[in-house]
């Protein structure tokens, strides 16, 4: 990474080779990368997506074996173990950057929005996944979203305070600079992520 490119900025310029089919991640993906890697790790940025088949982060970004920490689970929903995740990738790898990666069409997100207008509650754990995205589909609406579109892109702003209000961790790295945050979704009719700006909402 070249010293004046921001973490983010080299995730948007690989997300938009991707979408062009630039792809440049493939020769750090092969065995001689793997070599580098088998004593240690140094990614540069923590990926905290959504578990959808189709929205891998490596891939969508670009990047190969080692640049990024990927967690992710339905809706992006923080537990105690994905939380444990990010903080691993905070306090000990010493990432730069977190990104919440959001995306249109999610079904954790859907399920939680039917959760709170018609109280329809999902069976098994996907009910956990759902309540727990639901305060959030609340917020949204109150900040003015309408589309599934806009609440999922709202979720993804709402989980970087979550991180910040559960993980002390988290919150004095963001305030001492060593890291920042960026909410983010994903479009899956175009391949693009885009930052997702308070109190703007995402039309993607």
């Amino acid at each position: 990474m070249l010293s004046n490119e921001s973490p983010w900025t080299r995730l948007r310029e690989g997300n938009l080779r991707w979408t062009e089919d630039r792809s440049t991640a493939a020769g750090d993906r092969g065995a001689a990368r793997r070599a580098q890697l088998n004593e240690s790790q140094n990614p540069f940025a923590l990926v905290l997506g959504c578990a959808d088949s189709r929205v891998p982060a490596e891939i969508l970004f670009d990047q190969g074996l080692g640049d990024l920490f990927v967690v992710r689970t339905a809706g992006h929903v923080v537990d105690a173990a994905a939380l444990g995740s990010v903080e691993y990738a905070v306090e000990i790898l010493g990432v730069s950057l977190i990104v919440v990666l959001g995306h249109e069409g999610c079904g954790a997100v859907a399920a939680a929005t039917r959760v709170v207008d018609d109280g329809l509650v999902p069976p098994g754990y996907i009910r956990d996944i759902a309540e727990r995205i639901a305060p959030d589909v609340t917020r949204a609406r109150r900040a003015g979203a309408t589309t599934q579109a806009e609440i999922a892109a709202q979720h993804s702003l709402y989980t970087v305070d979550l991180l910040r209000e559960r993980s002390s961790m988290v919150d004095a790295a963001l305030r001492r600079g060593a890291v920042t945050a960026v909410p983010a979704q994903y479009c899956l009719s175009t391949g693009l992520v885009s930052e997702v700006h308070a109190p703007v909402l995402a039309t993607v």
